[in-house]
């Protein structure tokens, strides 16, 4: 066997690897937004409550042949569920790519780091659906995920695994992108008298900078923003009345921390430069 379809199989292994979690993730997302144990019970239909069977649970392959419906009562079962499943699998996938490019670099830190960045993942897909449907963002997803981030970022560092800040460099970023933010959100509350985000943005920034450190938050702050002002206006035009629509910011910022996670390489030289360049703008 030659070293790249080893590669190739550990990479597909983690794609699957990325599915069954898939399958644990929609439980988050259905149960977490209403109290409910994520743990016990088990899966059941959400039409008549009978539990699924194993083989009922394989993640995606079991949608498809029961043809999107439940065994028991053949009542439909969303394809949200598929979906989420396929899209966590992929992103497994790519995301053992960018942190693992070659067999040589399957080692301890860079599998750390694969588990560590897996676990924002999670969070990110989670959160972007939540939020969409139930306009919350967990504080599990978001603030309780702050130290998280920043032991993660102490303990890859240790390892040696170089592709990540410092954890004085998570710490300041958490701070930096919590306090930034709610600094602006107050700013807007002194101008307007009303909120223009929710808290649940503020905690959810702060735990982007505790992955990625204080500069990649201000690109995924204006990344973001200019995500969901192009989904506004898009969302206003087709209502043709031009009346104000209240989308939830959090699967925006999701959207573009995932765009930094995979090309945050590509990204920061031209992000460094011209922070650097604003900075001696204002100096001078």
């Amino acid at each position: 066997m030659t070293a790249d379809v080893a590669y190739w199989i550990f990479a597909a292994f983690a794609g699957v690897f990325g599915l069954l979690f898939g399958s644990f993730l929609n439980v988050c997302v259905a149960r977490m937004p209403e109290d409910r144990s994520v743990v016990w019970p088990g899966s059941a239909c959400p039409s008549c409550g009978t539990p699924i069977k194993p083989y009922d649970n394989v993640p995606v392959l079991a949608w498809m042949w029961l043809r999107g419906k439940c065994r028991a009562c053949k009542g439909a079962i969303s394809p949200l569920y598929p979906t989420v499943e396929a899209l966590f699998g992929v992103l497994t996938f790519l995301l053992f790519r960018r942190v693992i490019p070659d067999l040589a670099d399957l080692d301890t830190p860079h599998l750390a780091a694969f588990v560590w960045y897996g676990w924002f993942l999670f969070a990110l897909v989670a959160l972007t659906f939540i939020d969409l449907r139930h306009h919350i963002i967990p504080d599990e997803f978001s603030i309780y995920s702050v130290p998280v981030g920043i032991a993660g970022a102490a303990l890859i560092g240790w390892l040696g695994y170089t592709g990540a800040p410092t954890w004085q460099g998570s710490v300041v970023g958490a701070l930096v992108g919590g306090g930034g933010l709610a600094a602006i959100s107050g700013l807007y509350w002194l101008v307007r008298r009303e909120e223009g985000m929710g808290m649940g943005d503020v905690k959810l920034l702060a735990m982007f900078g505790a992955w990625f450190g204080g500069t990649a938050v201000v690109t995924i702050l204006f990344l973001a923003a200019c995500a969901g002002s192009v989904v506004g206006l898009a969302m206003m035009l087709v209502r043709r009345g031009g009346m104000r629509t209240a989308l939830p910011f959090g699967p925006f910022l999701a959207l573009a921390a995932a765009v930094w996670l995979y090309a945050g390489r590509v990204l920061e030289p031209y992000v460094t430069v011209r922070v650097g360049a604003m900075l001696e703008l204002l100096a001078g």
